[in-house]
């Protein structure tokens, strides 16, 4: 064994969460390693969130060129797919410095780019390395998982990891998983030019509110997406340079054929060779387990973002980031709270959403009060002739906001509002007396926690209010 470091805070994986972590305790004083033995970024940067909404955004200007005639507009459109690959490459580029070794050497943070296992409770080696800290942190994050559906991995097949490395379009993309990441990479693929077929043995965004699950999946299959649902893949096939998909549904069994195949089935946590035994740190097959502190069953160790259960966000890392901090550097008792927690699927129209849906607030037992406000009664959405959509808000019967949902325009942005009532225990009169610009998308929001005093402030108790003072003079 090589040289022996000791440090306050030792961080396995340099992916959001365990970035978060180590700039945000060594700028407070604490010093700290970072081991990673992959990319910098981790899975967000490299593989994720950054080029897949770098590819949507090329697919949306494509699809908006050729929608272009609705507004008077003519255009012609032709896709250079390897000019869409230069662009996904550049956007990583130039984000790439700020989770680069560089920055966090000049923060303070000493990077070890290797391996890590633990040796011990309180010991980590990297590398030859021996690292001993008071506190450690796993954010070794996730990666695509790979179902054991025979003759998969003896066909060519894509994940997360490897789409983006396609530097063709795709003549016709077959996809295995209807969740967010198969549904955003369908679309973006067909409005690049794909064929797509997308096959799900549910029903897609099976975690989404179905009443807006719903308008998406017209708008899907309106442009030409195949949505192949309740149906179960049960084998793989090489066809040609190629891949086959044998299903099995209502309709019986069935081949798909297409140029090239993606696995989007879920994800499984990253913690082999991390010598947890040693650690004294239980593990499930969701990741390593952890409590509402995010501690592990070693009190000295921590685990963030996805190795650690739970929704797989890059911003639930974030926010891992931040208790993990307050509980090891600060002594502090903060615990995870996943009442106002939102997340969004990055289609077109987009779709959001925080707190409870309109299912599991009727399951909790108790009245409810549900509003609706179409997109299509918008005025804004109107002159942008993106009237798909609607937004749904489930209120208790005295008008405590318990969730809301909205699938239209710039969903992921008009959530937020929601996100910081449901976070405050704010009543629907919050939103419903904001004064919001006009015309803006964001009166959807408004206009929807209205109608929650429309029966009572239009009924025929406020009419004989009116009638009587009318009266009076």
């Amino acid at each position: 064994m090589g040289e022996t470091i000791e440090v306050d805070l030792c961080v396995i994986g340099a992916g959001s969460g365990g970035l978060t972590v180590a700039a945000g305790a060594s700028q407070m004083g604490a010093s700290v390693v970072l081991i990673e033995m992959g990319r910098m970024g981790g899975d967000c940067l490299n593989y994720g969130c950054v080029p897949s909404k770098s590819l949507i955004a090329a697919a949306n200007a494509a699809h908006g060129l050729g929608r272009a005639r609705r507004f008077g507009v003519e255009a012609d459109v032709r896709v250079d797919f390897p000019a869409v690959h230069r662009h996904v490459e550049g956007v990583i580029a130039a984000i790439a410095p700020n989770d680069s070794e560089a920055r966090f050497e000049g923060l303070g943070v000493r990077v070890i780019r290797a391996a890590a296992r633990f040796t011990g409770p309180r010991e980590v080696e990297a590398d030859g390395r021996l690292v001993r800290a008071r506190r450690f942190v796993i954010a070794t994050g996730s990666r695509p998982l790979v179902p054991p559906i025979p003759g998969l991995e003896s066909s060519p097949h894509l994940t997360n990891e490897t789409i983006f490395e396609c530097r063709q379009a795709p003549e016709h993309l077959i996809i295995i998983g209807g969740g967010p990441i198969g549904i955003e990479l369908a679309q973006a693929h067909r409005r690049l030019g794909a064929r797509v077929s997308v096959v799900e043995m549910a029903t897609i965004l099976g975690k989404d509110d179905p009443e807006l699950v719903d308008v998406l999946r017209v708008r899907l299959r309106a442009e030409g997406i195949e949505l192949l649902e309740r149906a179960k893949v049960v084998e793989v096939a090489r066809r040609g340079a190629g891949a086959a998909v044998a299903l099995e549904g209502d309709g019986g069994r069935r081949w798909v054929e297409g140029s090239h195949l993606l696995v989007a089935v879920g994800r499984q946590p990253n913690v082999e060779g991390l010598g947890l035994e040693a650690a004294g740190v239980e593990h499930a097959r969701q990741g390593v387990v952890v409590d509402r502190r995010l501690r592990t069953t070693n009190p000295r160790i921590y685990a963030v973002g996805d190795v650690a259960g739970g929704p797989q966000f890059t911003h639930m890392a974030s926010y891992h980031a931040g208790i993990v901090i307050r509980n090891a550097l600060f002594r502090l008792p903060a615990k995870v709270d996943l009442g106002a927690f939102p997340w969004a699927t990055f289609t077109d129209p987009e779709l959001a959403h925080v707190g409870l849906d309109e299912a599991r607030a009727r399951a909790g037992g108790g009245g409810i009060r549900v509003l609706r406000w179409p997109f299509a009664e918008n005025d804004r959405a109107q002159a942008e002739r993106a009237t798909d959509g609607l937004i749904k808000v489930v209120t208790t019967p005295r008008g405590r906001i318990l969730g809301a949902s909205i699938l239209g325009a710039h969903a992921a942005e008009l959530i937020l509002p929601w996100v910081l009532a449901i976070g405050r225990g704010m009543g629907i009169g919050a939103l419903a007396n904001l004064v919001v610009p006009y015309p803006t998308f964001a009166e959807v929001s408004k206009r929807a926690a209205g109608s929650y005093y429309a029966p009572t402030l239009f009924g025929e108790r406020t009419r004989r209010i009116v009638r009587l003072l009318a009266r009076l003079g």
